[in-house]
């Protein structure tokens, strides 16, 4: 069975099993997790992160249901083979958003306009683009 990493924030906004979610779809596109890879079961995670059973269920279940995990009765919870590259690249763009939305939410809640927050992007990538260079 493998460690899952993951790096949940009970304060956060953005509710626990969401946060699961992302985390296993982030772990499984950059190849930390491989097809065939056990994961926690539902019960183990639950303890482990003393939260709610029904949290860890739900996450598991959206995944199941994205296709990127299955679970077998009585054998355990495992990542899917890899699935085709459009699976992969709505996987890509669903994180994408994810991270878009959490941080305009964020942004918003600061009170940042959208020129504010896309001068901030801007200026981000033209310093990590000068530092890659």
């Amino acid at each position: 069975m493998v460690e899952l990493q993951l790096d949940l924030d009970l304060r956060s906004a953005v509710p626990v099993y969401i946060q699961i979610v992302e985390q296993v779809q982030r772990q499984v596109l950059s190849g930390r997790l491989q097809p065939g890879d056990q994961l926690p079961t539902v019960r183990q995670l639950a303890a482990e992160w003393r939260i709610n059973f029904n949290t860890v269920a739900r996450a598991y279940r959206l995944l199941d249901e994205g296709g990127l995990i299955s679970t077998q009765h009585g054998r355990g919870t495992f990542i899917l083979e890899a699935a085709d590259l459009g699976n992969q690249e709505n996987l890509r763009r669903e994180a994408l958003q994810s991270l878009i939305v959490r941080t305009w939410d964020e942004a918003v809640r600061l009170g940042y306009t959208l020129a504010e927050v896309g001068a901030a992007f801007q200026a981000e990538h033209q310093h990590r683009m000068g530092a890659d260079h």
